[in-house]
């Protein structure tokens, strides 16, 4: 029985779903650097190097079967987990035992290994992200006619519609999407450079052969499944493509946490509301009580992933010459952690944007309660074609729109600015003409249109291209 006296982080025990939990575990990690190895082997016995077809195949035999509790007793011995896991696997292969690791250097299975589980952590989130963008778009479509009022400085501004409103949740996933295509084909693995970056260790296994010293950081990085390996390094890659990684995962999360804070703001006008359980529970002192729950997390969750990057760029910043192992202990919390973090957010947001509940009476209420407002324009233009003074009915309409608007904010009472404006001769204008002015469509501009522009143009080329990426249902239960 697992122990309840020890730390259990709450990406295993709340947000992360296991498929990203499992690419960042230790036996995990462990196969990969087995991997690694046997790759090395394969590649120097291809290009010549005194390493025999048994010893690829013993390797190979033994790739996945990783003893942790072995490499456990090794590395508490030698406080060095790479020479640990090295023995461990020298220990299962003594055929092979003589050549693994030859001519490499700690980071040859470190930093490969990096490349190859954030590789397939991106394409994790990638897939999630897909999903969720689909979704998005599937919304936006359904409700591009629907008019809402809109608000600057969450203030009753002219109306949109809430398809649009939509639309601009989905561009920001999708500018999300081009930045992280644009990573993953960018991204290359370290190959193996050596203890400086000079693959001095290759050249002299290779005799001094320039050729097959470069054949052989390339034959590494093919079986890796990249076009090439990094061009130049120190021990290490650059730390600049962990910044530019955890910077990818803030942008993810700056485009959920605006959608999750315009989705609590529409909550409260109880407008638009996220899922909610027949048996979920909003507080536990106030029983009527729904509150975005969800919502609230994915702001958390991305708060920590937007200051998480700032991880990387401290980290790049101060890496000393060819190699300082500083970046260690703060790499393995700010990459994993990252993903994991970044996993659970878009499993969130999937989980609402798909069960996003929407009140058209209540949005119908709140946009007729302001719209004589923001038809007043019109008003102005209808008064003056028939014959009105424009300067003269523009300041009649202003305090006409002041004398309304204290009406309702001091005495709570329903907006009469269309009345008032009926009564006034000076517009000539009835209350059946000022109510064929109160359609809500009539001010929502090209919103509609826009949605469907974006949905078949710019954002429906982007989309189509996500349709191929899936990820496994995440469960949300918490």
């Amino acid at each position: 029985m697992q122990s309840t006296e020890r730390y259990e982080s709450p990406f295993s025990a709340r947000y992360a779903s296991p498929e990203m939990q499992r690419l960042f575990s230790r036996g995990h990690r462990a196969r990969v650097w087995r991997k690694l190895w046997v790759i090395l082997a394969q590649s120097q016995y291809e290009l010549g190097l005194p390493v025999s077809r048994e010893q690829v195949a013993q390797l190979h035999a033994h790739m996945d079967m990783v003893d942790l509790d072995a490499a456990d007793r090794y590395e508490k011995e030698l406080r060095h987990d790479v020479m640990a896991h090295l023995k461990a696997f020298a220990d299962d292969c003594p055929l092979a035992a003589p050549i693994i690791h030859l001519g490499a250097t700690s980071c040859y299975v470190t930093d490969n290994g990096d490349i190859l589980i954030l590789r397939d952590a991106l394409r994790l989130v990638r897939g999630r992200l897909a999903q969720t963008a689909l979704a998005l778009a599937n919304f936006a479509n359904q409700y591009k006619d629907l008019p809402t009022l809109g608000f600057t400085h969450f203030q009753p501004a002219q109306p949109t519609t809430v398809g649009k409103r939509a639309a601009l949740w989905l561009q920001d996933l999708l500018e999300d999407a081009k930045a992280l295509d644009a990573l993953l084909d960018d991204l290359r693995p370290l190959g193996n450079k050596g203890t400086t970056g000079t693959q001095a260790s290759f050249l002299a296994l290779f005799e001094g052969d320039q050729e097959k010293t470069e054949a052989l950081d390339l034959l590494i990085a093919q079986k890796m499944g990249f076009d090439k390996p990094v061009a130049l390094s120190s021990q290490t890659y650059s730390r600049k493509w962990d910044s530019r990684i955890l910077h990818l995962l803030s942008g993810i999360a700056q485009s959920a946490a605006k959608f999750a804070g315009d989705l609590r703001l529409l909550a409260h006008l109880k407008e638009i509301e996220e899922p909610f359980e027949a048996s979920q529970v909003g507080s536990s002192a106030m029983p009527y009580k729904r509150n975005p729950m969800r919502a609230e997390r994915m702001t958390a969750l991305s708060r920590y992933i937007i200051t998480n990057a700032m991880n990387a760029d401290q980290t790049a910043a101060s890496q000393w010459l060819e190699r300082t192992l500083d970046d260690s202990a703060n790499r393995r919390l700010s990459l994993a952690e990252g993903f994991l973090a970044a996993d659970g957010l878009l499993s969130l947001y999937l989980n609402v944007a798909k069960g996003l509940v929407v009140y058209p009476r209540m949005i119908e209420k709140h946009l007729k309660e302001e719209l004589p407002f923001m038809a007043t324009e019109n008003i102005l233009m209808r008064a003056v074609m028939r014959g009105g003074n424009r300067q003269e009915l523009h300041e009649r309409l202003r305090l006409h729109a002041m004398a309304a608007g204290l009406r309702v904010k001091e005495d709570g009472l329903p907006n009469d600015l269309l009345s008032r404006i009926a009564d006034d001769p000076a517009f000539g204008l009835s209350h059946q003409e000022l109510d064929s002015l109160m359609n809500p469509s009539d001010y929502t501009g090209r919103a509609a249109w826009q949605v469907t522009d974006y949905l078949n143009g710019e954002g429906g080329e982007i989309l189509g291209r996500l349709q191929q990426y899936k990820a496994p249902a995440a469960e949300i239960t918490l």
